[in-house]
């Protein structure tokens, strides 16, 4: 069976079809925002321009500031594990609100 726009359309005159759409399209930037945020500010947090002279990266401390080698700041093995479950995780917490939200609507109808 082939997919025609006039199925879509159909599709798209359904209203629990297009709520689905639209909490999939919120959980999706949820995780994609969840995702890119604390890379975009470690990255934002290290790249002050001028802040340290030669191949060194400014880290902000608790205290003051710190100039590492560039050597020191690389990638991890966890830079490729820890995202992934984190984005898990915030997908899983949003299909339990969605779920917790949607409890009782069809009682109050």
């Amino acid at each position: 069976m082939k997919p025609s726009l006039a199925g879509l359309i159909t599709l798209l005159r359904r209203p629990m079809f297009r709520q689905a759409a639209a909490w999939t399209a919120l959980m999706t930037a949820a995780v994609i925002i969840s995702s890119f945020s604390p890379e975009i500010a470690f990255v934002w947090a290290i790249s002050k321009p001028g802040s340290c002279e030669g191949e060194k990266v400014w880290v902000p401390m608790d205290g003051a500031p710190v100039c590492l080698p560039a050597k020191a700041v690389t990638r991890s093995a966890a830079d490729m594990f820890v995202p992934p479950v984190f984005a898990a995780l915030v997908v899983g917490g949003a299909a339990c609100f969605v779920k917790a939200v949607s409890v009782g609507r069809n009682e109050m109808r």
